[in-house]
């Protein structure tokens, strides 16, 4: 299973948040608290999103966090108030590649997926059959998240709300290939939407701050569990978590 976290709140450094930490993303990397039996450690990859003038920005690689000698430097000195990084556990088969490290992005949007598709892409082949052909040619990579994130694009440029996207989203790849995981994490640099289907995440929302996140990063009596099968949607003033429909 792959980690991912987002934030929006006071402009910060990304090393504040991603690196400083007792339990950061980067500790994550190589010690994960809670993998589910998804692999060990996230060491296929990982990848930043921030936004400047606007439009998400994004550093992505597919080494592991803790080899990139130019992160700490990046991190240190890329001031931030919204921003979301994924480190990667690769699915068996699937390649370790820049292009498929979240966050996936789009203009205003950034897209992480924490989890598993089953079967696919057969399992998907159904939902992808109502997208543009062109989309699928020049998707990032041959992975179930990089399509997912193709779907749910699909929905968001459309015009339905974020939330609703990606809420519907999750309840029809649930239903197409049963079992799958599907953490999914949201941001447009002003609100944050995220799922819960199979794995664990964990909110942090106090002082014109709000974190989520695979694990807790640091006191664990900061942050509230989200129940699994929930669909959550967040500001920096105020939060709701729901049942998934």
């Amino acid at each position: 299973m792959c980690r991912h976290l987002a934030y929006l709140g006071p402009r910060v450094s990304l090393a504040r948040v991603l690196l400083e930490p007792e339990h950061s993303l980067l500790r994550q990397s190589w010690a994960p608290a809670d993998m589910r039996g998804g692999g060990t450690i996230n060491a296929d990859g990982f990848g930043i999103g921030w936004y400047h003038q606007g439009r998400a920005v994004r550093y992505r690689r597919p080494c592991p966090m803790w080899s990139d000698t130019g992160l700490a430097a990046l991190a240190d000195t890329t001031v931030a108030c919204a921003f979301m990084a994924a480190i990667r556990s690769a699915t068996v088969g699937m390649p370790v590649v820049e292009t498929a490290c979240a966050p996936f992005g789009d203009d205003t949007w950034l897209f992480s997926h924490n989890g598993r598709v089953t079967g696919w892409p057969g399992s998907l082949a159904g939902l992808a059959a109502g997208i543009p052909p062109v989309d699928l040619y020049t998707i990032d990579a041959p992975t179930d998240s990089a399509l997912l994130w193709v779907l749910l694009r699909d929905r968001l440029r459309k015009g339905i709300p974020p939330g609703e996207a990606l809420g519907s989203l999750t309840a029809e790849v649930l239903a197409a290939a049963p079992g799958s995981r599907l953490n999914l994490l949201l941001t447009d640099g002003t609100g944050v939407w995220a799922t819960t289907a199979g794995h664990s995440l964990s909110i942090l929302h106090r002082g014109g701050v709000v974190m989520l996140a695979s694990e807790p990063h640091g006191r664990r009596g900061d942050w509230t569990a989200v129940p699994d099968g929930r669909l959550v949607a967040a500001d920096m003033s105020m939060y709701t978590v729901e049942a998934l429909a």
